[in-house]
């Protein structure tokens, strides 16, 4: 399937404005028409105060005509004008063609009429800060990353294991107690490698005081773990990324706390005090509410006002030690039955940061419902990331029996219907929320990408997507090793910084490689995304900027590729074997054979 003679616009700065648009201020739109499209006329159709308005799009000369954007340099450009009034302006284009009326949405293009849910988004909420939409984010589970010194004095629960020799319990009741000692000072010692590739993000999962190695129990929200050395090895940490102008993101439990923690234990053991309305207790029984009824992980009561008054307090507390925050299960904070007040939750939070922290939640499902408001920034965007691109490019034998609790193995799809689900999710948000989410291959919830590709070249297709795609690259520490793991506990293996045999240098290289390649071009980072082909073994697209356009070709299996237009130069991957054919759409260009799988990417210049 071939797209290349269909009329085009995106969020992007080629096609809008401004990225952060107020109410009251008129907003550039442009929309881009092949001329095989056979566009004769185009409206914008706005929803001001629920009710659709339409506005005439006119010619853009200083576009048509000249080179934009590599791809397409006779396209017609259409040009108009919308003034957001409300907080969210949803917007859709009406195509007079020489077929007939069409919609273009962010969902495609459509012949028939259909609801607004995937209409493009003007958000006139303030908007994330700018450094988010360049980040390369490098995740980091703690007790696994490195050691600094010898295992610490471990309380009684926790179970001692040793770090090159001792394997991970995937699943039982040690899992959660098993402690391989990593801490913060051996976080610092390895910045050389987490910047190497191309990072300039650390996320940490939680390092605060807990009853567990994966610290989601917080027993409080004052003081960093002494296992992992304290406030003081947390504040060398965060000064030594601050100092090679690098960031820390924390990870933050809004939606429960540990039953160890103070509030609970004071909730717990007085009906009448204070804390006790910070919880959700039958006022029958006595019983709590608790995460998926895990008694350990007491659920926190958004209707409270003690709540509302101390967890932005916790984000107050540590601002200039975290640069912003990934909010665990942040779809479950603030929802209880027949109370909802997630995005009072998010707003409330969101508010005690500065305005240049991110704040970044965590769904594994679809999250379109909470975001493009005033609370999250983003996603971890498991369902409109991670799934489709497993699904394309899962290995013959992957025995996995489910996807973030979805049952079955996880289904095998084509190029065709994994576009399909990348487009259908991207199309629910904005743009703005879109690029700000996380683009996870794999976390410390999640069976390992090498697992599930079964293959190194698989593995290094499924990095180039996440590289070359919009959203924010999320690459979970050990993954740049080619690390395996059947579940979220089984891939927090130890890294193998002492076990070479342990590290595949392709898989590093490539990390190295192919995040560099992100964090020198703009185009990667900011520039606008328009599918070019699809089919079963193979995904085109192009991320344009006004200057350059840089083509990507993904491939799972062996076959052949539309070839780039002359005059295309190789960025990365293997050149063509032979010149390609100007572009005409009316003329099938040369066809590439492809090696499998590959990725590969070209630089148009205009």
């Amino acid at each position: 399937m071939r797209f290349l003679d269909r009329p085009h616009h995106d969020g992007s700065a080629l096609y809008v404005s401004t990225p952060a648009p107020e109410p009251g201020r008129p907003v550039t739109l442009w929309l881009r028409a092949p001329r095989a499209a056979g566009v004769t006329g185009v409206h914008v159709r706005a929803v001001h105060d629920g009710e659709p308005r339409y506005a005439r799009a006119a010619p853009d000369p200083e576009r048509t005509g000249r080179p934009v954007a590599g791809y397409g340099r006779s396209d017609a450009w259409w040009r108009a004008e919308v003034t957001p009034v409300n907080l969210v302006t949803r917007y859709r284009f009406l195509l007079e063609t020489t077929g007939g009326q069409a919609w273009l949405t962010a969902a495609g293009l459509f012949a028939h009429d259909l609801p607004d849910s995937g209409d493009f988004r003007l958000v006139c909420h303030d908007p994330p800060p700018d450094w988010m939409a360049d980040s390369i984010v490098y995740q980091i589970f703690p007790d696994r990353f490195a050691r600094s010194g010898p295992m610490p004095d471990l309380p009684p629960w926790a179970l001692p294991r040793d770090w090159d020799r001792d394997p991970v319990i995937p699943s039982g009741p040690g899992a959660a107690r098993q402690f391989y000692g990593g801490d913060l000072d051996g976080v610092v010692r390895h910045l050389d490698h987490v910047e190497s590739l191309g990072a300039d993000t650390v996320y940490l999962t939680p390092v605060f005081p807990a009853r567990s190695n994966h610290r989601y129990d917080a027993a409080s929200f004052e003081h960093a773990d002494p296992l992992l050395g304290g406030d003081a090895a947390l504040r060398r940490l965060s000064d030594a990324l601050h100092a090679r102008r690098m960031r820390l993101i924390g990870d933050l439990t809004a939606n429960h706390t540990g039953d160890a923690h103070p509030w609970f234990t004071a909730a717990v053991s007085d009906a009448a005090a204070p804390e006790r309305d910070m919880y959700l207790f039958d006022p029958v029984t006595g019983d709590y509410a608790a995460w998926w009824g895990v008694k350990t992980l007491p659920k926190l009561n958004w209707g409270s006002p003690l709540v509302r008054a101390r967890l932005p307090e916790v984000i107050t507390r540590w601002t200039g030690t975290f640069d912003g925050w990934r909010v665990d299960v942040a779809n479950m904070t603030g929802r209880s039955g027949l109370d909802d007040h997630n995005h009072e939750a998010a707003a409330l939070l969101r508010r005690a940061l500065p305005p240049d922290a991110a704040f970044v939640a965590e769904h594994n499902h679809d999250a379109s419902g909470d975001l493009d408001r005033d609370g999250w920034h983003g996603t971890m965007n498991y369902a409109g990331f991670t799934r489709p691109v497993w699904a394309w490019l899962r290995g013959d034998d992957l025995g996995l029996d489910h996807f973030l609790g979805v049952p079955g193995a996880v289904p095998r799809r084509d190029g065709l219907a994994t576009l399909a689900t990348l487009r259908s999710f991207a199309s629910h948000l904005s743009w703005r929320s879109l690029v700000h989410s996380w683009q996870p291959l794999d976390s410390h919830d999640t069976p390992r990408i090498r697992t599930v590709t079964g293959s190194r070249e698989r593995h290094l297709v499924a990095l180039g997507l996440q590289a070359t795609l919009p959203g924010t690259p999320m690459v979970f520490a050990g993954s740049e090793f080619g690390l395996t793991g059947v579940n979220g506990e089984h891939s927090r293996t130890p890294m193998p910084w002492h076990r070479p045999a342990d590290r595949d240098p392709a898989t590093l290289a490539a990390h190295r490689e192919l995040l560099g390649l992100r964090r020198r071009e703009p185009a990667l980072r900011r520039g606008g995304l328009r599918w070019l082909h699809a089919d079963a073994d193979c995904l085109v697209f192009a991320r344009e900027t006004y200057e350059e356009t840089l083509l990507v070709c993904a491939r799972r299996a062996p076959g052949v590729t539309p070839a780039p237009p002359a005059g295309a130069e190789p960025v990365h991957g293997d050149p063509p074997d032979h010149p390609p054919n100007p572009p005409n759409p009316s003329n099938p260009p040369n066809r590439l054979k492809g090696a499998e799988p590959s990725l590969t990417v070209w630089r148009l210049v205009n």
